[in-house]
């Protein structure tokens, strides 16, 4: 039997199947251990023999990230963002580092990660191929000075032929090293000669480097600053070490400032590393390598790991690999992407020696009609791309299901013609259905008092809805800030839908740190999403209440799907007509919501328990504020009432003060 089959089994549930294309596939248990304290956790580690004749197509290593309760008295338990690099003890003592994370702000009290939580993180090591066979060491240097996270790393050997052979890995140089101070940074990276050994045909750098501690300008963790590649003493490229999208992470919210843009990581995300080309190093060659910084006077550090990359040339002359399935999948890596009622994303890559013009995919739900689509788009080899497919006609008769689903995916032709390699042509994936809304519903929205620019009003938050087509079809956008807006969305015709909810600044539209930084000024607003005639629709990811409601960083985008959509929204209904005030209790305002009115003409009453109007104000649209700061603690009764026909909707509030 296909070890793959035992592969797919185990792992289909977080994702790495869609990775695992067919091809026997051995499993290699590493490390499994608490990561309790600071230091290292060496593992002694089987890889498969060097026999002759086998080689693999892709070798992954896969880092699962998982809790435990700390003793009784831990201050903190999983709490902080610290470094994990993971290292290849290497014959002679070198070690190479083969992976790099941040743990995440991951107190058990948030809505992500709790006792149970796990995170796993993917990394392909096939570079690494003339180096992972026999008993080798595999070493986690953990930097964090608090427990309450686990460690277990795996690996998967799949066998086939890789789109270029590794040649060999030379490690350059690792560390930490304070930046700005005495002596240079760059001294600890002095220029190395090498010679490409036989069978080379291309050379690559692969430099990790993360930013840590902060002066008086953020350095190294928010700063951002560059550093160059040198070869021969000449300039062959300049990377910024930064990362500018923590508010985008998968892994949200965090207990902690996940969302800040830091030194090239973000909390709870991999880091990746940056790989330069050598241009013009074959077999044979001799140069020199060397990586210079930016000048700095200040402080900080960086944790650095350069080696050199030695391959031979290219295997395949026509190839495309089909590597990830982005949507639809259970994957918690692609956890904002995810559940689509939209267009399904793959990854692709061109494996072969010639530029690809198009691919013809062959997709759908297993077990259903398959659709096809035939990609048509420039891709030079070795350049990967991301590929949106046309919307699966599927979707419209599971959405709101529930259940799990089988997606998958298959490349088809490459050019018009047979693909080189099949074992790299097909994936698939888990998922569950995107949920069935109602065609009419309301959003509440109250932007926080975070303006576009500093003095001004309009707010650095906005919303729209898109239909499949991309075209938006409601939106709230230059909203005031401290404001709240209500709007009624109708719509009529039956398909899928995406919300989406933009905010500039990428704290969300209440992040809790502001909650203890009243210096800051930032007032927490809200995004809720309600049935007709009132109750809240559940959106994954996202919640209407406690300490992590609105945190959601640079945005939100929930998919939805809408079947048999009425046309256009009623008069008035039995069904769909009400009235809501809150917040309730209330102190000093409250809104006023009603819904099922086309044309809302009438007055507002609030009514104390004796009866008597206290306050009455005149109602034309269908949110409408009221002030009840004047009025005794108690039950009242709010009331509109229609003009024309008398009618009276009634709803309840209770004020404290």
């Amino acid at each position: 039997m296909k070890k793959t089959f035992i592969l797919c089994a185990i792992l289909m549930g977080f994702g790495f199947f869609a990775k695992a294309a067919p091809g026997d596939t051995t499993w290699v248990q590493g490390n499994i251990t608490y990561l309790d304290g600071y230091g290292n956790y060496d593992s002694a580690v089987v890889f498969p023999s060097a026999s002759a004749g086998v080689t693999y197509r892709k070798i992954y290593m896969i880092f699962t990230l998982g809790k435990h309760m700390c003793p009784a008295g831990s201050t903190y338990c999983g709490d902080w963002d610290y470094t994990v690099q993971n290292y290849l003890m290497v014959p002679g003592g070198d070690t190479l580092e083969i992976g790099r994370l941040i743990t995440p702000y991951a107190n058990a009290g948030a809505p992500r990660t709790p006792w149970t939580w796990q995170q796993h993180y993917v990394y392909d090591v096939t570079d690494y191929a003339t180096l992972l066979h026999g008993t080798e060491f595999m070493r986690i240097f953990y930097s964090g000075y608090s427990g309450g996270f686990t460690a277990n790393i795996r690996f998967a050997f799949i066998e086939g032929t890789p789109e270029r052979t590794p040649i060999a890995v030379h490690r350059l140089w690792d560390g930490s090293w304070g930046y700005g101070g005495t002596p240079d940074i760059n001294s600890h990276f002095p220029v190395i000669e090498e010679t490409a050994p036989t069978g080379t045909q291309t050379a690559t750098l692969k430099f990790t480097v993360t930013g840590h501690g902060s002066d008086a300008n953020g350095c190294c963790e928010f700063a951002s600053h560059n550093y160059q590649v040198m070869l021969n003493d000449a300039s062959v490229a300049t990377k910024t070490i930064w990362r500018d999208n923590c508010g985008s992470a998968e892994l949200y919210p965090q207990s902690g400032t996940w969302l800040y843009q830091r030194g090239n990581w973000c909390p709870g995300a991999m880091v990746y590393s940056n790989y330069h080309d050598l241009p013009g190093i074959t077999a044979g060659s001799t140069f020199d390598v060397a990586v210079n910084f930016d000048p700095y006077t200040g402080g900080g550090s960086y944790t650095t790991d350069g080696a050199l990359i030695y391959y031979g040339g290219i295997n395949k002359t026509l190839d495309a690999s089909l590597d990830d399935i982005i949507a639809p999948t259970n994957d918690e890596n692609h956890f904002r992407e995810n559940p689509t009622s939209g267009s399904p994303v793959i990854h692709v890559k061109n494996t072969g020696a010639t530029t690809i013009d198009s691919i013809k995919f062959q997709y759908g739900i297993q077990d259903s009609a398959m659709q096809t689509f035939t990609w048509v788009h420039a891709l030079a080899p070795l350049e990967e791309s991301d590929v949106t497919l046309p919307v699966l006609a599927q979707y419209s008769s599971i959405s709101g299901t529930a259940g799990v689903y089988t997606f998958v995916a298959q490349i088809q032709s490459v050019n018009g013609m047979a693909d080189a390699d099949p074992t790299n042509d097909k994936m698939a994936s888990q998922f569950v259905a995107a949920p069935l809304w109602p065609n009419v519903f309301k959003i509440l929205f109250k932007p926080n008092n975070e303006a576009t620019t500093t003095g001004g009003s309009i707010s650095e938050t906005a919303w729209a809805i898109y239909d499949v087509n991309n075209n938006i079809v409601a939106s709230r956008t230059g909203a005031t800030i401290n404001t709240v807006y209500a709007d009624t969305i109708n719509l009529p015709i039956s398909g899928s839908y995406r919300l989406q909810i933009y905010d500039s600044s990428c704290d969300g539209l209440h992040w809790w740190v502001w909650d203890s930084d009243p210096s800051a000024g930032v007032n927490a607003g809200y995004l809720n999403v309600k049935k007709l005639p009132g109750t809240n629709i559940a959106m994954n990811g996202y919640s209407y209440s406690g300490t992590y409601n609105n945190d959601f960083g640079c945005g939100y985008t929930q998919y939805f799907y809408v079947i048999n959509a009425a046309q256009g929204i009623t008069n008035i209904t039995s069904g769909d007509v009400s009235i809501e005030a809150y917040p309730n209790p209330a102190q000093n305002t409250v809104n006023i919501d009603i819904s099922g009115i086309q044309q809302v003409n009438g007055t507002i009453q609030v009514v104390d328990a004796l009866g008597r109007v206290v306050t009455q104000t005149n109602c034309y649209s269908a949110h409408q504020a009221v002030n009840v700061s004047q009025l005794a603690n108690g039950v009242y009764t709010i009331a509109y009432i229609n003009t024309a026909s008398g009618n009276r909707l009634t709803t309840r509030l209770l004020i404290t003060k």
